[in-house]
């Protein structure tokens, strides 16, 4: 019911940003929080920023004051800025919706975009 897509990942130096996009395509059921999540060889996917409904957010403590997460629900996207990148950034980033569906709740995630900093 849905289906998230990732884009905007890509190659960058350290001290580099990117933005990356997530399209969340809802055919039923209303979607609550976003989130944005890594995962690289050394460490098991961890979530790197999440945003409710309402627009509050949290961050994982190495990306605060880097990362911003927003979203606009009008169009069903979440937004990850990433500035001042850092090597120790390279993974795959993955975008997760919270959907809710009559008294349910799913997650959903998207197919996941490479991001890579180099030193």
């Amino acid at each position: 019911q849905v289906e998230l897509v990732e884009s905007g990942g890509g190659s960058v130096q350290a001290g580099g940003s990117l933005r990356l996009s997530c399209a969340a395509s809802v055919i039923t059921g209303n979607i609550d929080s976003l989130g944005w999540y890594r995962q690289s060889r050394e460490y098991q996917r961890v979530r790197v920023a999440s945003i409710s409904s309402g627009g509050s957010t949290n961050y994982e403590d190495s990306v605060k004051g880097r990362f911003t997460i927003s979203r606009d629900n009008a169009k069903n996207m979440v937004f990850l800025q990433m500035n001042s990148l850092k090597p120790e950034d390279t993974a795959i980033y993955y975008c997760k919706a919270i959907v809710a569906i009559g008294p349910r709740t799913y997650q959903y995630w998207g197919q996941g975009t490479q991001v890579t900093v180099s030193s």
